[in-house]
């Protein structure tokens, strides 16, 4: 068991440095992600999206495919792309869950709400929620969020950097001074 949580970890980092020409986020399942944080211990970010949803697919066009974007979801996250209405099954926290009334027929449209969205309270689409290293929930982010929008947000869970801030207050000093990096295409 160890020795495939290790296996697995080494070739996510090699991927991980592997440069590409053009980056792309480098999606996982909620249950990997969670298997990789035992060794080596990463914040997790979730896009629940559904397959009808406008914003998503310009979540994913525009935010998600930008190259700072990518790399520094790369270089900081476990990335999970769910479906809040699709029909995988997932193991999380020691629960099972499913879509009990998931309907294929129905798969490119509204279809009924996963369970593991429910678990989460998502309530929009696109709603990212950040995890922290044990996977508990920090924070979930809904709508949809242009690369520099984003960024505000990945810097501030990125390891454990949201936790000094304390006060509405100082929070707003960090988002006021706050200095964009990431490019917008």
């Amino acid at each position: 068991m160890r020795l495939t949580l290790y296996i697995k970890v080494i070739v996510f980092c090699f991927f991980s440095t592997v440069s590409y020409s053009q980056e792309e986020i480098k999606w996982i399942s909620l249950e990997d992600a969670v298997y990789l944080q035992e060794a080596a211990p990463r914040n997790i970010i979730i896009d629940m999206y559904t397959k009808w949803c406008g914003p998503c697919r310009l979540l994913d066009r525009n935010t998600f495919a930008n190259k700072d974007v990518a790399k520094y979801i790369n270089d900081n996250f476990y990335a999970v792309k769910f479906n809040a209405e699709g029909n995988e099954v997932v193991n999380f926290k020691g629960y099972t869950f499913e879509n009990p009334n998931y309907d294929p027929a129905r798969a490119n449209r509204r279809n009924s709400s996963h369970q593991l969205s429910q678990a989460f309270r998502i309530q929009a689409f696109p709603t990212i929620v950040f995890l922290d290293k044990s996977s508990n929930l920090l924070h979930k982010l809904r709508g949809y969020k242009t690369p520099k929008q984003l960024e505000v947000y990945l810097k501030l869970f990125t390891d454990d950097n949201y936790k000094n801030y304390n006060s509405q207050e100082e929070f707003n000093k960090f988002f006021e001074s706050f200095v964009y990096e990431f490019d917008s295409k």
